[in-house]
């Protein structure tokens, strides 16, 4: 097999906050996906840096009084601390505040302002006219136009999903200072997507992306393409953008370029050729790692670029879902944010590794970290499992044998089945069904308890005359092992190096299951892994509320939001509040809606009203399973609403505070249809 040149990333983390438990779930899925190419032989580099462009850390490096070049230098060290910790290894870690970063972005804009892609207008945008700057939509907050929800942001509704201008938003203030935004004009910069339109629609059909996520992106594709804004006004920290003299690259333009930024570092420090990965026509693989939400991004504005500035598109695109906690999101007034720190500090890498290859698969679909069902995963599979094997074993071994194992084996042909097990479980890797391979794996090592309790060394141990048996059946026991834990390298690297240290036998790589350890000198067994007890999850949880709780600003404070006067026209009178028609409503079915990233589909049974259809922005809360035969609130009389996913004939009612999201419920008793009065 001829070694393949593989360049493998993932999504850069921003360099405003901790490494999480969310994160974590993109790196290890690369991490494993490249451990595994290394594996088999190939040249595979993983490369990664610190996103470290933007508003929002510009205005925290205010908050503590420290420039931005500080906060990012601390924020790198942090990150890398903590990957570290999960057993996730970069060939490169950079930082897109670098001169590679800025001389690769300058060219690329510059190879595709000459040929025509660049456009320059005049627009109107929110400006702070205390803190004298221009706001990203992130910055301002306000009510909703749609549905009325506070706390906003200022580009589209967390609680109902619409989208709007930000002009549009209610009782806007800047995050900033607090000041009302007004409008204000500017010339940006923009990238003409649309003239790439077609060659990008052949890149999502061409396999490199998944089905699910090119059918998604491909809904933009109706109309022309807009062209995508690439400037921001100073103040910013960031690049300047050059032939200007107060415009700023905007962060999402100089941060894929990342990729290539750290690579080139990497390859000026390792004499590896940068144009042989980069250029149009080459034979090197590009894989991105992502999540779902920058999906556009890495599908559409990426492949854009690129083609403007001659470079290759990446050979594949490959978005994860989100990480739910107990089903529900992420939640920082629940404790279950949880900091990579805070794992790290009562637990070991190799269970969340274990737990995450275990529920990942192919597809964008969201993982679940449930503690109960980690607690006794791991504890079962690599602790009553697969470290069970060697254990079993290695006391016989080194107590009747001096660790050396039998010059045959007792069952070459259950050996061999185990051996052959090899490129289904690679083709489960390559393909990232992860979830796959572990099944495939926990299967063997069921097989491999099996032979040992049927054989029971511990009763052959005690006749004298079956040594030459005992011997036999712990020497297989152990052969068994060693595939196995091969077969897990990728997922449990820390695990699979001590293991090596046991067997003796240096590096295992993807062709060692195919060579047994016959007449072989072992070492002495040490203990792999420890049981997880619920006290280390109670420590977690314990830990990461001292270190979420968040910092008091020291320079910019966000102003409370005034309260309402009775005469603005947000307060309505009873006669209007009477109209609405609240009922109660019985949830009969729930669904996952294709292409949306917020929104679950709900049939609801109002009683003698019927069924009706409703699209609701739970979808972050709420597991669709969950959902069914669940009462709630329905507004019964709220006009029809026409969708791009069908036509919405209602709205639940649901309560948060912008982390969390809950379900309006009645009381026991009551029934579908009942007038809420």
């Amino acid at each position: 097999m001829t070694p393949r040149k593989i360049l493998v990333t993932s999504a850069l983390p921003y360099a405003n906050g901790p490494i999480h438990l969310g994160h974590l779930v993109e790196y290890v899925q690369t991490d494993i996906w490249a451990r595994f190419q290394r594996m088999r032989g190939h040249d595979c580099y993983y490369i990664c840096a610190d996103d470290a462009h933007g508003t929002p850390i510009m205005l925290r490096a205010q908050q503590e009084g420290i420039s931005p070049q500080q906060l990012i230098d601390a924020m790198t060290i942090e990150h890398q601390a903590d990957f570290a910790a999960l057993d996730i290894h970069f060939d490169n870690y950079h930082s897109t505040h670098s001169d590679e970063n800025r001389q690769l972005a300058e060219s690329i804009y510059l190879a595709a302002k000459a040929k025509g892609h660049i456009d320059s207008r005049t627009i109107q945008q929110a400006y702070d006219e205390e803190a004298g700057m221009f706001l990203p939509d992130r910055f301002i907050r306000g009510e909703c136009p749609k549905c009325g929800a506070d706390d906003q942001y200022g580009d589209n509704c967390e609680a109902c999903g619409a989208t709007y201008e930000t002009t549009e938003l209610v009782n806007a203030q800047s995050v900033v200072s607090g000041a009302t935004p007004v409008s204000k004009e500017t010339e940006h910069l923009f990238f003409k997507v649309n003239d790439f339109k077609e060659s990008i629609e052949t890149y999502l059909n061409s396999g490199a992306v998944q089905k699910e996520v090119a059918n998604k992106i491909s809904e933009w594709f109706d109309e022309d393409l807009k062209a995508w804004d690439i400037s921001r006004d100073e103040p910013y920290w960031g690049f300047k953008i050059p032939e200007t003299e107060d415009k700023y690259f905007y962060v999402w333009l100089d941060a894929p370029i990342g990729y290539l930024a750290s690579f080139k570092n990497f390859c000026a420090k390792s004499g590896i050729d940068f144009d042989e990965f980069w250029k149009p026509d080459s034979t090197a693989e590009v894989h991105h790692f992502i999540g779902k939400d920058i999906a556009y991004f890495h599908t559409l504005f990426w492949p854009a670029l690129l083609t403007a500035a001659d470079l290759r598109l990446p050979t594949g695109i490959y978005c994860h879902g989100f990480l739910t906690i107990d089903s529900k999101k992420m939640s920082k007034s629940r404790g279950t944010f949880i900091q990579a720190k805070s794992y790290s500090k009562h637990l070991d890498a190799s269970p969340l590794r274990y737990y995450y290859a275990a529920k990942l698969s192919h597809s964008a679909d969201d993982i679940d970290l449930n503690f109960a069902d980690f607690t006794q995963r791991v504890n079962s599979d690599l602790v009553g499992k697969v470290v069970n094997i060697a254990s079993r074993c290695a006391g016989f071994i080194k107590k009747r044998f001096n660790n050396r194992l039998t010059a045959e084996l007792a069952d070459p042909v259950l050996q061999q089945n185990f051996a052959d097990k090899a490129e289904a479980i690679a083709e489960y890797y390559e393909s990232r069904r992860y979830g796959h391979a572990i099944r495939e794996i926990m299967g063997l090592a069921d097989l491999a308890n099996q032979y040992i309790d049927e054989k029971k060394p511990w009763l052959l141990a005690k006749d004298p005359d079956q040594s030459e048996a005992t011997h036999a059946v712990c020497s297989q026991g152990i052969n068994f092992y060693k595939i196995i834990i091969t077969y897990l390298k990728p997922v449990i690297p820390a695990i699979a190096t001590q293991s090596e240290v046991f067997l003796n036998t240096g590096d295992l790589n993807w062709s060692s299951v195919s060579s047994p350890l016959l007449d072989h000198q072992v070492n002495t067994f040490k203990p792999l892994i420890k049981r997880i007890e619920s006290t280390s999850i109670d420590n977690i949880l314990a830990d990461n509320k001292q270190v979420a709780k968040p910092a008091k600003a020291k320079a910019v404070q966000k102003k409370k939001v005034k309260p309402l006067k009775d005469n603005e026209n947000n307060i309505i009178n009873f006669d209007d509040f009477a109209k609405v028609d609240l009922r109660i409503a019985k949830i009969i079915k729930a669904e996952q809606v294709e292409g949306a990233d917020k929104l679950l589909q709900l049939t609801v049974d109002l009683g003698e009203m019927g069924e009706r259809n409703i699209f609701a922005g739970i979808k972050s809360a709420y597991e669709p399973s969950a959902l069914e035969g669940k009462l709630t609130i329905v507004v019964a009389n709220l006009a029809a609403r026409k969708m791009r996913f069908g036509l919405s004939e209602g709205m639940v009612l649901a309560a948060g505070d912008g982390n969390d999201l809950y379900l309006m419920s009645p009381d026991e008793g009551a029934k579908p249809g009942m007038k809420i009065s």
